[in-house]
């Protein structure tokens, strides 16, 4: 959730204290923290510090040693343990952590760009379980991506870039049919910004991802589930194929959540994806086909002359 459409986080994402079994990170996690925890590896207080219009805290997970939460005006964004990337504390990233997992055959390295920084969460997650994968992060808040390198660095032998600018305009500069992975977690102000949510992105991120590459996205919404609707019906636009993992109280309309939306246009491997969600510590469903048609109901699809932000969160969405 952060500024003006690249920083990484969900609305209402809860902190689940589980660890993702699907994919274990190599040797180099211990050696990783032993060359450097950065500041906040050794902090046992919260670290608060003005980044781009909004207030970044670095908030120290109790539980864990060197593992910290990201909160930007007080919405909690990312989670990240610098002893064991491959842990995805929030249940929306361990739900992207599954699919990272099954869109190519365990270790085998990735193409992958992220929209939407935070704390670097699911590129550390993809270095550890894919290693010598190639990364581009594309965060539009450079005071951000200064905090986070300096109290939470990335390993230096992965191999992520890091881009300071929007995310529609830092796609737009990515070659033709370069990435196996585009991953979407975008919020300015706890919505994402209109500009994210349209055909003519999703267009722009089918131009990036080669063939049978895969799209995920983190979006949010409530009761009515409107926004909701109105994204899968325009990722129907550009997308043959289609999935999305949700908590069942948020399918049915009954609180303000995360839903995470998966895209290709090749079949996706939905049996193992719905098996994963559903044995999670916070089981969700997955819905595709026919049923995920029937649930969008004729819900029209978004352009940019159209297009809105997402609803802003409920104030008991961060309670």
């Amino acid at each position: 959730m952060a500024r003006r459409g690249a920083s990484g986080g969900g609305a209402g994402a809860r902190k689940r204290s589980d660890r993702k079994d699907d994919g274990k990170a190599d040797g180099r996690t211990e050696r990783r923290t032993e060359r450097g925890a950065g500041r906040a590896g050794r902090r046992t207080e919260p670290l608060a510090e003005p980044v781009d219009g909004s207030l970044a805290e670095l908030v120290p997970d109790r539980e864990r040693p060197h593992a910290w939460t990201l909160t930007l005006d007080g919405a909690p964004q990312s989670h990240v343990d610098l002893d064991d990337p491959t842990f995805l504390s929030f249940e929306y990233q361990r739900r992207i952590g599954h699919i990272a997992d099954l869109v190519a055959p365990p270790g085998q390295p990735l193409h992958v760009v992220h929209l939407g920084g935070g704390a670097f969460t699911l590129a550390r997650y993809i270095a550890a379980t894919r290693p010598r994968s190639t990364q581009q992060v594309i965060e539009v808040d450079a005071a951000l991506v200064q905090l986070v390198r300096r109290e939470l660095p990335l390993d230096p032998q992965a191999r992520i870039r890091v881009r300071a600018t929007d995310a529609r305009a830092g796609l737009g500069k990515i070659q033709d049919g370069w990435a196996d992975l585009v991953i979407a977690d975008v919020f300015s102000g706890a919505r994402t910004p209109a500009h994210l949510t349209s055909a003519e992105f999703l267009a722009e991120v089918r131009r990036v991802l080669k063939p049978g590459g895969s799209y995920v996205a983190n979006l949010a919404d409530g009761p009515p589930l409107t926004h909701l609707r109105g994204q899968i019906a325009t990722a129907a636009t550009v997308f043959p194929e289609l999935a999305l993992a949700a908590d069942p109280t948020v399918w049915r309309g009954r609180r303000f959540g995360n839903a995470v939306l998966l895209a290709s246009d090749l079949p996706l491997k939905v049996a193992e994806l719905t098996r994963r969600v559903a044995t999670d510590p916070h089981p969700g469903r997955v819905e595709h086909g026919r049923a995920l048609a029937d649930f969008t109901g004729g819900a029209a699809a978004v352009s940019d002359a159209d297009a809105k932000p997402s609803p802003a969160p409920p104030p008991s969405a961060f309670g």
